[in-house]
């Protein structure tokens, strides 16, 4: 048998611990401040230029994070109950982003009474709100169907799942472009938020901020639902310790069931935000939930601070890093991602607010 730990036996392994991470957080340390000093001083042969030198620019790419970020995070936010809380694998989180796209730009175009060169002027604020809670209802539905047949019976098989969902993002990806298409389309912006402000000389997009407002509420209504309702209580119980909820004569089943309808929901109402923003096309799938992945593993698993967290970083850096780069360098933004995950990473393994499960 393994002698117990003694108190000075439990003392040195957190000494060696903290020695062992603290070279990592000097490293991170010295990178903020460097890459600060840069942003603010001395990046005059960027396409932004120093922040100093064009304080306007800079804001508008401040807003261009803090605005991306907040659809990172409505659509991260679903894979955040979904993976992270309940721990179970849904690859097709991205092709339920993409549905709930597709149909809420059906629904716009019935509403409006046209297929094409629809004009924002056109659109009322119901001809957007309905066809955003069309599809993300659509999602919903389609998730807790994928959920009741295929998932529920193999939890805490991580890569039956993976393949089971994997497949399930194959076949909806070749009906959603038999029935929708192969071409871009937009949804179309409610004509009441389609407008510019100035920011110092600079041009700035209303409609960006709209999406960031829609963020923040969704926010703060998960975390009333899951921090100051009886079912968020249980939910997070039964996360923790199933057998002990079922003990209680919690059906335990029905509120996961719940849970992962929600997810999917979010991650329908984190389509059409995108469908507006970007547009939807084949293969936005597969983008939308890369980056609901690297928005959880910065965050931390099962954290929804966390995934506000993670959204904000990544913001920060899809924005700044094309606009405070070189301007010959500017193509190898795509590689700072992967640096921010590995320098949060090293930091803290578990991501910023994740716990080992």
């Amino acid at each position: 048998m393994t002698p117990a730990l003694t108190d000075v036996d439990r003392a040195i392994r957190r000494n060696r611990a903290a020695a062992l991470r603290r070279p990592p957080v000097l490293v991170a340390a010295v990178v903020v401040v460097a890459v600060a000093a840069w942003v603010l001083l001395l990046a005059d042969g960027t396409p932004a230029g120093a922040a100093a030198d064009d304080p306007g620019k800079f804001l508008v790419t401040a807003l261009d994070a803090v605005t991306f970020a907040g659809l990172s995070f409505v659509a991260a936010s679903g894979f955040t109950l979904i993976f992270g809380l309940m721990r179970t694998v849904n690859m097709a989180h991205g092709s339920l982003f993409l549905l709930a796209a597709y149909v809420a730009i059906r629904v716009q175009e019935a509403m409006v009474g046209r297929s094409r060169n629809i004009d924002p002027a056109d659109v009322g604020l119901l001809d957007w709100v309905v066809p955003l809670l069309a599809g993300a209802g659509v999602a919903a539905v389609l998730g807790l169907l994928i959920q009741q047949v295929f998932l529920q019976w193999n939890e805490g098989q991580e890569m039956r799942q993976t393949l089971m969902t994997l497949a399930i993002t194959v076949v909806l990806a070749d009906q959603m472009l038999r029935e929708f298409g192969g071409l871009a389309q937009r949804m179309v912006w409610p004509g009441t938020v389609t407008h510019f402000f100035s920011i110092f000389g600079e041009r700035y997009a209303a409609t960006r901020l709209f999406m960031l407002a829609i963020a923040v509420l969704i926010g703060v209504l998960l975390w009333l639902w899951l921090n100051r309702t009886s079912i968020g209580m249980v939910i997070r119980a039964g996360v923790d310790d199933r057998q002990m909820v079922r003990g209680l004569g919690i059906n335990i089943r029905r509120v996961f069931a719940l849970t992962f309808l929600v997810g999917s929901f979010l991650a329908g109402v984190g389509g059409v935000l995108g469908a507006s923003f970007a547009g939807a096309a084949p293969g936005t799938d597969g983008s939308w939930l890369l980056n609901a992945l690297v928005v959880v593993i910065i965050g931390g698993l099962g954290s929804l601070k966390g995934a506000a967290a993670g959204s904000l970083l990544y913001g920060t850096v899809v924005a700044f890093s094309p606009a405070y780069l070189p301007s010959q360098y500017s193509y190898y933004a795509i590689i700072m991602t992967f640096g921010l995950l590995a320098l949060v990473l090293a930091v803290r393994p578990y991501g910023l607010f994740g716990r080992p499960a």
